[in-house]
């Protein structure tokens, strides 16, 4: 059972505007938050030792009106691998979301690996976008799970796989998770995952699930292998907006960490009122949640 911190929200003010669609990560000794910052249509970055007080966000990407599919950037995740920090992100103009690529060598400044995107919308499901990458890497091989979907909200889950994390080829049995239309809480559609890979739960996955357009919450479900027969938790959902609170109209993006030390797992998201978006923090003890 996940409960939130009575703190809440832990980023995001009417000063900073909308922050949201989070990816946290752990350095040593301090947490690493990369998140869509609205006002700017950057991407920023902002630490923390503690998960809950975070320092002023810096823009590690901007928009780049010159390549015609990245005016405004958002969603995106962050790895270091072999001491040099990858992005995947989300690039939006005319209607369309695309997904690109950028490093850096010290997790502040990044470049763009390519001028176009290394994602594209192709197939009938994808509709106008893909978006929300969420990238593993292992043994040599970068493992994307991403979004697809209707640009102002996505509708179902897919999965590519690269060499080089530059040129991805899109499992032939996409998408790889849809809406459950027996489940209310995520009747309409599903998006926004990040997928973690653990030695006792195989893959597990939280992402949004959506009553409606507008609805939104946040769901759990795991995988031996990360791409078929996903187990929905019967505790299903999670995380729920509370009425009358910062996040009582939806709560969206989980970004989760295992914390071993306090034996409990961490989940970051963002929640909506209204028009506003802040990040807040739950947590749940033990380790099993399947």
């Amino acid at each position: 059972m996940f409960i939130k911190y009575e703190g809440n929200p832990v980023l995001g003010s009417q000063t900073l505007g909308t922050c949201f669609d989070v990816y946290v990560t752990k350095e040593k000794d301090r947490y690493r938050m990369d998140f869509s910052w609205r006002k700017k249509k950057s991407l920023a970055v902002s630490f923390s030792t503690d998960g809950i007080h975070w320092c002023d966000p810096i823009i590690t990407l901007s928009p780049d009106l010159r390549t015609g599919w990245e005016d405004n950037l958002n969603r995106n995740c962050v790895l270091k691998i072999d001491g040099q920090y990858q992005m995947w992100y989300t690039g939006q103009a005319r209607g369309y979301s695309f997904i690109g690529c950028a490093v850096s060598e010290d997790g502040i400044r990044f470049e763009r690996s390519s001028a176009e995107p290394v994602l594209i919308p192709e197939r009938g499901w994808e509709k106008e976008s893909v978006m929300n990458p969420c990238v593993l890497y292992e043994n040599g091989l970068y493992r994307m799970w991403y979004a697809a979907g209707e640009t102002y909200e996505p509708n179902v889950l897919a999965y590519a796989e690269s060499r080089d994390g530059l040129n991805w080829q899109k499992a032939k049995i996409n998408p790889i998770f849809t809406a459950a239309p027996g489940n209310v809480y995520e009747q309409d559609r599903v998006g926004g995952c990040q997928v973690m890979k653990t030695d006792d739960m195989g893959y597990l996955m939280f992402y949004i699930g959506y009553e409606n357009i507008d609805k939104a919450r946040i769901c759990a479900a795991r995988s031996d292998n990360g791409i078929t027969n996903w187990q929905r938790l019967p505790g299903n959902p999670v995380i729920s907006p509370d009425a009358d609170s910062w996040d009582a109209d939806a709560c969206y993006k989980p970004s989760f960490l295992w914390n071993p030390e306090k034996d409990e797992w961490i989940l970051w998201y963002n929640g909506r009122r209204g028009h506003d978006e802040f990040i807040g923090l739950a947590t749940s003890a033990g380790r099993r949640l399947f």
